[in-house]
This record gives structure tokens, C-alpha cells and sequence, in this order.
């Protein structure tokens, strides 16, 4: 609905000729009351189109798709709408014209939205939270190879339990590329799991992005694993827990076949680390988790050898992850927050896998995006949903305090307060978990 000059004019009009048809000698008090009435007419319609205008401005999202690669307008890209108000859901679907314009009408401006542009095949995003007129998408060509990849950590947690070792391991990879491309294809990152591993959740998560699923895809080669996930310009995370038959002892080979500034291993004190010939490890301490042993290798190249040996059983304390050094090199603190600030504490230590994971149930596989998408809900009891809901909480509330003892803003002596309180309710939750699992599957 739209009020415009002449809308208002005929009215006024309309308004005119009723007086003048009922001019009769009548009372003044008559006259007044029709004048008035006409003013009244007059100033809604005016207040009517005034308010129509702003609400029709307010609801309009318009943005630009600008090609990172080119640092031209992306012309004919598609641009997604997505409401956040509740879930995720469609709102619009439009494409970029000649200049990379585009623009939504939105029908509840009071709630947030994501801008979803597309472009040869993968997916970029941008928020517009409430109030939010005009944003820009940059979207980047997409290559197949692109050489400029380093892996600036690949890290991998163990533990062992009975006759079972828990695996982490997470990579933290810079596409460097100038100019700056996207990197996409069928086996887009790759890399070797320990024989005989099976894999239980793989997660990704791009600069400023939340983490999401994103199960490894097994190659043709045995033990050989991709990742089918876009690298963007910038750094692009991933991480995957995965478990081993364990007799007491394991050999690990990673098989590296990428350089990696900083390759890094973590285990319990109560375990016991042994180099392989010809490599060159070094140990180091870790102060915020002093029941952890590090080793790191430094430079490592593609096709050296980084196989160790590792023995016996202990558990690493759930949240922990590597803090300022005391007598750590500087190399150190490039490596340090992607364990902290990453998946470290999504899956620290195996713990929220233990609780998650059906041995029977495979991995599923999601498309590759940086925004998670809900998956369809699957039966499942009321306790075991409680259950899982609180783990889903107390994985979100370790992140958000390593983040926040990390970036300076709680005391130490609060983050081990708070810490120590959620570990303990994180062991409660695991052994409900353990619990309402056994009682499902009877």
C-alpha cells in the first residue's frame, strides 16, 4: 500500500466539493465542524504516507557482491536471504546485476539476517543484524591448486582408556594466495589417520566463523582421509577425533604431506612418548595443563619422518589446551591459540566424543558451508536429549571462557574458579551420558 501527492490531492478535493455542496446558510458551529473535519482528513493521510515511507525504506536490505580476486563487482551471483529469527530459513533468493547490486525486501526487519552470495560454487556469508540496510559479500575465484597453502599447526591430542586410544587432531592451514583465491576440489585437503583408526566427528571452521560438521571423506588409498571443504583466502581450521584398538602401545605415523610450521604432540604425563628415528622433537611445558607432556617438531617438511611411539594409559583434564610457555621459543605462540581458541575445547580430549559417538552409527557427511545448517532431529529418549543439550551448553560455555581468559577479560584466579566448576559438572554430564547410552541400547 502506497500514498502518494496525488492521492493526498484527491482527497483534499474530495474533501473541497463536499463543503462546497453542503454551502446552505447554516449554523457557523456547522461550518466549523466540517473545516475541522476536512484538516483531520488531510493530516492522517499526510501522517499515513510519512510512516508507509519509512517502513518501505526500513525494509529494504540491499548489498554488493564484490569480487575479491578481480576487485570487481561479482555481476550474476546469487544472493541468499536467510532469517535467523527462527533457525535458519529462506527469506529470498535474487542474483547480482552488472554493478554486483542486489537488494530484499524484508518482511521482519526487527530480526536478524545472514546474506548468503554464491559464486562458482562456494559459499560466502555476511551477518545484517536488526537495523541493517546495506552490507557487502566479498567472494573470491575459485582455483583447484593453489600453491601458496601452509599448514601453520597440525596438532594431535591422545589418551588412553582400557583397551581404546582417544585421538584429536586439528590443522590450522593459510591460503596465502596473491591474488587471493579459493581453493576447491574433490579432495581438497588430505591427510593420514593411524591404522586401524576410525573416525567419530570431523569439524570446520573458517577466520571468524562458528565451528561445523564436516566429516573426512576416506580416499582409495588405505588410512588416507579428505577434507571436501573449501579454503578460502585466510586461515580455515579442522579438526577430527577419532579412536584406536589399543593393546598397551601404538606406533603413529603421520605421513605429513603438507610443510607445517609447528607439528605437535599431547599426551597425558602418565603416557610415555617415544621419537622415531630420525626425527626431531622437542619437549616442551605447558603450564595451564600441567598434566600434559608436549612434544613439537618444528619446519617439518613433506615426506619427513614424525613417527613416535607411544605407551601406556592416562587421561588429559577436559578444556585444556596450551597457555603461555615458560621456556617454550616464540615459535610457540603462533600455534598456541588455535588449540585454545579452536576445537580444543569443542573436543578436548576425546571427552565430548566418549558421550556422543554410537560405535554402530556412521559419520554423516555435510555439505561443505561455513554457516551449520540444523540437522533433522533423529528419536531418541528424553534423557539422552537432556543429556546431550547440557554437553552442547557446557561445550559453549569452556569455549567462551578459554576466549575470554585468553583475550584478558576475567582474572586468573576466576577462570580457574569457573573452570574447575565446569569440569566437574562436565564429568557429571559424561557419566549421565554413559548411562542413558547403555540404557538405549538394551
Amino acid at each position: 500500500m502506497k500514498f502518494s501527492s496525488s492521492v493526498i490531492l484527491s482527497e483534499t478535493s474530495f474533501a473541497s466539493r463536499r463543503i462546497r455542496a453542503s454551502h446552505r446558510p447554516r449554523s457557523r458551529r456547522s461550518g466549523v465542524a466540517v473545516t475541522r473535519e476536512t484538516s483531520i482528513l488531510i493530516s492522517i493521510a499526510l501522517l499515513v504516507f510519512l510512516l508507509f515511507a519509512t517502513f518501505a525504506s526500513a525494509e529494504t536490505l540491499s548489498g554488493t557482491v564484490k569480487n575479491g580476486t578481480t576487485n570487481k563487482p561479482a555481476a550474476g551471483a546469487d544472493v541468499v536471504l536467510l532469517s535467523l529469527s527462527q533457525g535458519m530459513e529462506e527469506a529470498g533468493r535474487t542474483k547480482t546485476d552488472a554493478k554486483g547490486n542486489f537488494s530484499f525486501k524484508l518482511d521482519d526487519a526487527g530480526s536478524p539476517h545472514l546474506v548468503r552470495a554464491i559464486h562458482q560454487g562456494v559459499t560466502y556469508h555476511r551477518m545484517a543484524p536488526p537495523g541493517t540496510t546495506s552490507v557487502e559479500v566479498e567472494v573470491y575465484d575459485v582455483a583447484k591448486k593453489i600453491e601458496a597453502l601452509s599448514v601453520t599447526a597440525d596438532v594431535m591430542r591422545f589418551q588412553a582408556q582400557g583397551t581404546e586410544l582417544q585421538g584429536v587432531r586439528l590443522f590450522a592451514i593459510n591460503n596465502a594466495s596473491d591474488p587471493p583465491r579459493t581453493q576447491m576440489n574433490d579432495q581438497n585437503f588430505e591427510f593420514y589417520l593411524p591404522d586401524g583408526a576410525q573416525v567419530d566427528q570431523g569439524m570446520a571452521m573458517t577466520a571468524g566463523g562458528q565451528p561445523i560438521n564436516s566429516a573426512p571423506v576416506p580416499q582409495k588409498e588405505k588410512n588416507r582421509y579428505a577434507f571436501v571443504f573449501p579454503l578460502r583466502p585466510g586461515e580455515t581450521q579442522f579438526q577430527l577425533s577419532f579412536h584406536i584398538p589399543y593393546s598397551g602401545e601404538a606406533t603413529i605415523d603421520p605421513k605429513a604431506l603438507y610443510p607445517a610450521q609447528h607439528f605437535v604432540v599431547m599426551l597425558p604425563k602418565t603416557m610415555q612418548f617415544t621419537a622415531g628415528l630420525g626425527t626431531a622433537f622437542q619437549s616442551m611445558k605447558d603450564p595451564r595443563q600441567s598434566d600434559a607432556l608436549v612434544q613439537v617438531a618444528s619446519n617439518t617438511q613433506v615426506g619427513q619422518s614424525l613417527a613416535f611411539k607411544i605407551s601406556g594409559t592416562g587421561t588429559l583434564r577436559p578444556g585444556g589446551g596450551l597457555g603461555p610457555p615458560i621456556d617454550a621459543p616464540d615459535p610457540l605462540e603462533k600455534y598456541r591459540w588455535y588449540i585454545l581458541g579452536g576445537f580444543a575445547v569443542v573436543l578436548a580430549a576425546g571427552a565430548i566424543y566418549i558421550a556422543g559417538r554410537s560405535k554402530t552409527a556412521p559419520v554423516p557427511d555435510f555439505s561443505a558451508s561455513d554457516i551449520e545448517v540444523p540437522a533433522i532431529p533423529t528419536p531418541r529418549s528424553a534423557t539422552a536429549g537432556r543429556s546431550n543439550l547440557l554437553l552442547e551448553a557446557l561445550k559453549e560455555e569452556l569455549f567462551q571462557l578459554e576466549v575470554e581468559h585468553k583475550q584478558g577479560r576475567i582474572s586468573q584466579p576466576e577462570y580457574e574458579k569457573a573452570k574447575a566448576a565446569l569440569d566437574q559438572t562436565l564429568e557429571r554430564a559424561l557419566k549421565r551420558a554413559k548411562v542413558d547410552g547403555s540404557n538405549i541400547s538394551r
